[in-house]
């Protein structure tokens, strides 16, 4: 199992370099920062210091999306960087949550998006592909590669990853509702005559290692408000008891009353009081040590090729640290 490291690109951007440097140093092979040009720092600035700084790092954005960036910028600006580092960027895209509300736009349709992951990834590993009806090429790549891996939860998502993703990323770490999206990624691929195997699967969740499970909670909680957006998303389309969606992830956004993105993957934040301790226990990796390899195991089993950890939370170093002293080498 591989190991990653979220960040949000707060201000200064030397601190994500050098957390992200320390997290080399201590296993992790990813390293992964927020996208959302209004809340936070440039990535793609920030990600070009990250691998001059490092050595083995692979870097991108969870998530980016089709709107923010023209689709042959977003493929110039990874093929750039992987010039000059060597391939060492995936593009982790979705439909887009804060980066598009925060500005006044609903999230991307699926279509695009499903259009968006194609031209992106043929873009920049040198191939044409279309861009608003015009063909256009990139004619300077050379050996370009860039996996193209899609953030989903609802049954069309999912879908959609399994037809053209090269990697599915999972925001949450509840073992049942893995293994229930696995399935529906891995038979999609099937359906559209992919390898199932060859879609990488990455679950992200907040890790916090420690013996004051009430004060992990309370650092992490954010976590469930900040799925619950996407959830809410997925009940106003499907329902809340239709079969689509597993009501195990449905249930608990019944109370929320709104969400405001100027507090968006902050611990502390005021609009995730009705995420209960159930959700935030199933959904993030907290207690000691032990209790992580334990759940990271069984995700393991159920085909889970990378855990990235969000890091928002007042213990950033200490949990890179205990995961580079403990809980990859029990992994690897």
């Amino acid at each position: 199992m591989d190991f990653g490291l979220v960040l949000q690109t707060d201000p200064p951007a030397s601190t994500v370099v050098g957390l992200m440097r320390r997290a080399e140093r201590n296993g992790f092979r990813y390293g992964w920062t927020f996208d959302s040009a209004v809340l936070w720092q440039e990535p793609f600035v920030i990600h070009s210091r990250i691998l001059e700084h490092t050595s083995r790092l692979t870097v991108g954005p969870m998530v980016t999306n089709p709107s923010t960036r023209t689709w042959e910028v977003t493929a110039s600006t990874f093929a750039t960087l992987n010039d000059m580092y060597g391939n060492r960027t995936v593009c982790g895209i979705g439909r887009g949550d804060s980066a598009m509300r925060v500005a006044g736009r609903p999230p991307n349709t699926l279509a695009r998006l499903g259009e968006a992951v194609d031209a992106i990834r043929d873009l920049a590993e040198g191939r044409e592909a279309s861009v608003g009806g015009e063909p256009i090429r990139l004619p300077w790549v050379k050996d370009g590669k860039l996996p193209v891996w899609i953030a989903a939860y609802g049954p069309k998502a999912l879908a959609l990853t399994g037809q053209r993703g090269d990697g599915f990323i999972l925001q949450l770490a509840d073992p049942y509702l893995t293994e229930w999206m696995i399935k529906a990624v891995r038979t999609a691929a099937a359906e559209a005559g992919r390898d199932p195997d060859a879609v990488k699967i990455c679950v992200a969740a907040p890790a916090y290692v420690g013996d004051d499970l009430a004060h992990a909670r309370e650092q992490c909680r954010w976590f469930g408000g900040m799925v619950g957006n996407h959830v809410a998303d997925l009940v106003a389309r499907y329902g809340a008891h239709s079969g689509m969606v597993p009501e195990a992830l449905t249930a608990y956004v019944e109370q929320r009353q709104g969400y405001d993105y100027a507090h968006h993957g902050r611990s502390g934040n005021p609009d995730t009081a009705f995420v209960p301790d159930e959700i935030v226990d199933r959904f993030c990796l907290l207690g000691p040590a032990e209790a992580h390899i334990e759940r990271l195991r069984a995700l393991r089993e159920l085909g889970v090729d990378q855990f990235a950890v969000y890091a928002m939370h007042d213990a950033r170093e200490e949990v890179i640290d205990a995961y580079g002293s403990t809980v990859i080498p029990a992994l690897s």
